[in-house]
């Protein structure tokens, strides 16, 4: 059985939280929507660490990014699918 290197809570969820500490950019990482009790696969472009978020899909710079089917704020550069999402791309909203 193949490891889960991330989780997405909610279907509607942009990111996912990376759970396994020996990742590595260019695998084929294993998600698990936990919702649906689905499993998904992405090609992981950056290393991510422990409890980082990772791109599911292609964010635009100014789109939404949701967590926990929650608004956790906007992108402030185009991020790719696969990509770390962080403090250099992700901006919350408040401010």
């Amino acid at each position: 059985m193949r490891r889960t290197d991330f989780l997405v809570h909610a279907e509607s969820d942009t990111v996912g939280v990376v759970v396994a500490e020996d990742t590595a950019s260019g695998e084929e990482w294993t998600g698990w929507i936990m919702a649906t009790d689905e499993t998904i696969h992405i090609q992981a472009m950056d290393e991510i660490p422990l409890g980082h978020k990772v791109a599911l899909n292609d964010i635009q710079s100014g789109d939404t990014i949701v967590k926990y089917g929650r608004d956790i704020g906007r992108a402030v550069a185009d991020i790719s699918k696969g990509c770390h999402v962080h403090v250099h791309n992700l901006k919350t909203k408040r401010w």
